[in-house]
């Protein structure tokens, strides 16, 4: 590259400078607007040293996120063209769509409130970083957390755990995810392939368990309706399982993993036995990503 060359990259880096200060003060003058949000522009003018702007880019992102974030009238709207040219100046730039995904998903002061921007930026990263699992838990988070998208969420997690060398807990995320969103059936299809795959006895014995507890869930989610259509009939919720069984409403007597039959409480819901030692393993909830 020659060395004339340089004097134009400097410029390039003044203007941005200056357009990220002059923030709060009167409008940006129209090329310096363009040269901002236009990442073939910056590109262009970068001569060669794609890399150079795009950490460039990076810190001034960062820069006019810490000096607005906290604010009451906190304005981010030039958060996303910053990232998206960083990102487009260097698709390698990992570090951009992980964080730059927390200041863009974040809501009120704190951060911008577009998940839907932050998700186009990470989907971005993946689309260059295909073998970054990090990245896949990272979209997986802003599907469960932000958008309480479950169906969407369980399917990012399912395919960044065939990312080779992703961990285990990403398959284990996607099973939870799935009974969160009420699909015990993919959960326990999820679950089942984790017992079957994994050597280390500590997983094998809670993926165990845990089919052993959407098993009784799927049971108990019969049972409820089964006791509906009791209490329609007869005008009572049953007080046991052979009450349903001599109405000609079930087959058998299902039991818990311990044999013993489900109880019913006086609202028709079905819970496990009294005298069953079985624990229902915890609630879904999300597992925290190892740190970075």
């Amino acid at each position: 590259m020659a060395l004339s060359a340089i004097p134009v990259l400097f410029c390039t880096i003044a203007l941005l400078q200056r357009e990220i200060d002059a923030q709060g003060q009167a409008a940006s003058e129209a090329d310096q607007e363009l040269l901002l949000r236009s990442p073939e522009a910056v590109k262009k003018l970068s001569l060669g040293y794609d890399a150079l702007m795009g950490d460039i880019y990076w810190t001034r992102a960062v820069q006019y996120y810490g000096a607005n974030a906290g604010k009451r009238d906190a304005d981010f709207h030039l958060l996303w063209p910053l990232l998206d040219v960083a990102t487009t100046l260097d698709p390698k730039l990992e570090v951009a769509y992980h964080f730059g995904a927390i200041f863009l998903s974040e809501p009120g002061n704190v951060g911008a409130g577009r998940t839907d921007l932050a998700v186009r930026l990470v989907q971005k990263g993946i689309a260059a970083n295909p073998d970054n699992w990090q990245l896949g838990t990272d979209l997986g988070f802003l599907y469960y957390w932000r958008m309480k998208d479950y169906p969407d969420a369980a399917a990012v997690y399912l395919k960044t755990s065939q990312i080779p060398n992703s961990p285990p807990w990403i398959k284990m995320m996607a099973a939870r995810v799935e009974q969160t969103g009420g699909s015990l059936e993919t959960s326990s299809m999820i679950w089942s392939e984790i017992y079957e795959s994994t050597d280390d006895p500590s997983v094998k014995k809670q993926a165990a368990h845990e089919l052993q507890g959407i098993r009784a869930r799927m049971d108990m989610q019969q049972l409820d309706t089964i006791a509906e259509s009791y209490q329609a009939r007869c005008g009572r919720y049953p007080s046991s399982e052979q009450e349903l069984l001599s109405a000609g409403l079930l087959v058998g007597i299902p039991a818990d993993p311990n044999g013993f039959a489900y109880e019913f409480g006086a609202d028709g819901k079905s819970h496990l036995n009294a005298k069953t030692t079985f624990e229902m393993p915890l609630e879904p909830k999300v597992f925290s990503a190892p740190s970075r």
